[in-house]
C-alpha cells in the first residue's frame, strides 16, 4: 500500500502582524504540526535541513526527537539530511539514537542538498561536491548493515573494524537516496541497495517515468531486489480550491523570487503559477482536488510513497496546521480509494 508523508523545512512563517516569526518559535509549531500530522493520520513526518535564515530547522533528527515524544505511531525522517557535509558515523549515530527513542520510528532521507551554505558552514570545498557524496553514501551504507567497518577514502580519516553504536535494534535503519532528477544519483541509490526519493518540484511528474525505470534496471543489475521508490512535492491544502490558491500564492511567489535572485530565476507570473497547478508538480486545492492529483502521480510513476512539502515562505502557522489537518484526515483518504 502507497504510503503518504508530509515534509516540512521549517519556513520562517509570519505573524497576526506580518513580521517573520522567531526561529525558536516557528521549531515549536514545526513540533505541534508534527504531532497533528499523527492525529490526522499521516504516515511519515520529514524535516529538512538548512543553514539559512529563511528556515528554522538546521537539526531535524532534535526536532524530530520532540515530535517523537508526544507520538507514539507516526515515522520520523529527514527530508534531507545533507550528507556530503557531515560525517556519516555521527549522521548514522544520530538516526540510530532517534530510531530507539522514537521505538523504531526514525529514518533518513541523504541528499547532497539544494543549497550550498553547509559547506563553507563545516570546512567542505564545493568543488569536491560529487567525491564528498560519493564516498560519503558509500560508508553510510556500510554503516547501515551494521558490525565491524572496514572502509577508506579520501574525505575523512579511515576505519579499520571500527563498530559504531548505537546500532539499531530492529535491522537497518530506514534510509533513501534524495534526487533531484540525476540518472547518475538513481544508478548510485541501486549500486547502494537504496530506495529513492525524488524531488519533483516543477513540470509534468510522468517525465520522470525513465529514472523510475532506470532505478530499476540498475537494481536488477547489481543484483539487489527493486526497492521502494517515493516522491517529495510541494503544494498546500484548503478548504476550498479558490482559498487554497489565494493563501498559497503570495508566500510561494515570493519565496521563489527569493531564492530565484541568486540563481538566475524569472520573477514568478501567476500564470505560470496557475499552469503548474493545473499540468505541473503544484499539489494546491481543497482535498478531492489535491487527492486526484495525488493519485494521478502515484499511478503514473509506480510509487511507494507521496510526500507532499507543505507551506512556503511565511505561510503562517495556523494554515500549516490546517492543511496538516486536511491532508491526513481528507486528502490520504480519497488518494487511497482512487488507487483501489
Amino acid at each position: 500500500m502507497t504510503e503518504f508523508g508530509l515534509n516540512s523545512f521549517g519556513d520562517v512563517s509570519s505573524g497576526a502582524d506580518g513580521a517573520p516569526r522567531p526561529h525558536a518559535a516557528v521549531i515549536r509549531e514545526a513540533i505541534e504540526q508534527g504531532v497533528l500530522a499523527e492525529r490526522s493520520g499521516v504516515d511519515v513526518f520529514a524535516l529538512g535541513e538548512h543553514h539559512r535564515a529563511d528556515y528554522a530547522v538546521s537539526a531535524p533528527e532534535m526536532v524530530l526527537a520532540a515530535i517523537a515524544g508526544r507520538t507514539a505511531r507516526i515515522r520520523l525522517g529527514s527530508a534531507v539530511t545533507v550528507l556530503s557535509s557531515d560525517d556519516p558515523v555521527r549522521v548514522f549515530q544520530r538516526f540510530s539514537t532517534l530510531d530507539a527513542a522514537s521505538n523504531g520510528r526514525a529514518e533518513v532521507v541523504l541528499g547532497r542538498g539544494s543549497f550550498t551554505e553547509s559547506f563553507p558552514l563545516f570546512g567542505h570545498d564545493l568543488a569536491d561536491y560529487e567525491a564528498l557524496f560519493e564516498e560519503k553514501l558509500e560508508l553510510f551504507a556500510a554503516l547501515r548493515r551494521g558490525g565491524p567497518i572496514h572502509w577508506s577514502g579520501s574525505t575523512r580519516a579511515p576505519l579499520a573494524g571500527v563498530e559504531v553504536f548505537p546500532p539499531v535494534e530492529g535491522g537497518p535503519l530506514r534510509a533513501w537516496v534524495g534526487s533531484g532528477g540525476s540518472p547518475d544519483s538513481v544508478v548510485r541509490a541501486a549500486r547502494h541497495d537504496l530506495p529513492v526519493m525524488l524531488a519533483i518540484i516543477g513540470g509534468d511528474p510522468a517525465r520522470f517515468r525513465p529514472l523510475v525505470e532506470l532505478h530499476r534496471r540498475a537494481a536488477e543489475h547489481f543484483g539487489h531486489p527493486v526497492r521502494p521508490l517515493g516522491v517529495h512535492s510541494p503544494g498546500h491544502v484548503a478548504d476550498t480550491d479558490a482559498r487554497a490558491r489565494e493563501e498559497f500564492w503570495p508566500h510561494y511567489a515570493a519565496q521563489h523570487d527569493r531564492i530565484g535572485a541568486g540563481r538566475g530565476w524569472p520573477k514568478l507570473e501567476r500564470a505560470a503559477f496557475e499552469r503548474e497547478i493545473e499540468r505541473g508538480s503544484l499539489y494546491v486545492g481543497a482535498p478531492d482536488t489535491v487527492a486526484r492529483k495525488v493519485a494521478g502521480t502515484v499511478s503514473a510513476l509506480g510509487l511507494d510513497r507521496f510526500d507532499l512539502k507543505y507551506g512556503a515562505g511565511t505561510l503562517p502557522h495556523d494554515a500549516l496546521m490546517r492543511a496538516v489537518d486536511l491532508y491526513g484526515g481528507a486528502v490520504i483518504p480519497a488518494a487511497r480509494a482512487l488507487l483501489g
